[in-house]
């Protein structure tokens, strides 16, 4: 290889090299304007996601706007029984709750098979008294689903749950019931020899 043609060479590797540098310094003065860009742009259509979040984070300067369909003028009491139709335990892991109409409620169940098998079971809610049935609004439970436990295995499902205001003024208590039955069918009927867990 000749000199002018070497040098030729390296005059070309060091214009791809500079020109290489310009891409990344522009690609990272990109990146660094994009979330002023974002916010600028979702500024001006009216749409800035970003905004309404920040002023939610707690600790803000704005309050939290509070919840206007909870009806905190009566307090209705929610009594929670558990019956199990077989060899386990199943109960609340609270009796009873005091709420607001409108007001979102959690409440913890526990289960535990004390069997030596594996098991398939459902829970079956009811309500009393029964004209409180439509008001009584379940968001999630473990009643929507059947679940599969393992000899000594233990698990705690939520109910969360919303009284409708349009509740009759005269109720002022309402008991959940579940009773939590075993599927016949879905397991293999064998005995082991495990213990229980605790």
């Amino acid at each position: 290889m000749t000199k002018g043609r070497r040098s030729s060479l390296l005059l070309d590797n060091r214009r791809m090299v500079g020109k290489l540098a310009v891409v990344a310094l522009l690609m990272f003065g990109f990146g660094y304007a994009l979330v002023p860009m974002y916010r600028a742009i979702c500024t001006a259509l009216g749409i800035n996601v970003l905004s309404v979040s920040e002023k939610l984070v707690p600790g803000h300067s704005k309050a939290t706007p509070a919840n206007t369909q909870v009806d905190t003028s009566r307090t209705v009491t929610v009594e929670f029984d558990a019956n199990a139709r077989g060899p386990w335990d199943f109960k609340p892991a609270k009796r009873y709750v005091e709420v607001h109409p409108g007001e979102l409620t959690t409440v913890m169940y526990e289960f535990r098979n004390i069997q030596n098998r594996t098991m398939a079971a459902q829970a079956i809610p009811s309500y009393a008294p029964k004209q409180a049935t439509p008001h009584f609004n379940k968001l999630e439970c473990f009643c929507f689903n059947e679940y599969t436990l393992k000899p000594g295995e233990s698990r705690q499902w939520p109910v969360v749950f919303v009284i409708d205001p349009k509740l009759p003024k005269d109720v002022k208590t309402i008991t959940l019931s579940y009773t939590f039955f075993e599927i016949g069918g879905k397991v293999a009927v064998q005995a082991t020899s495990q213990e229980p867990q605790s």
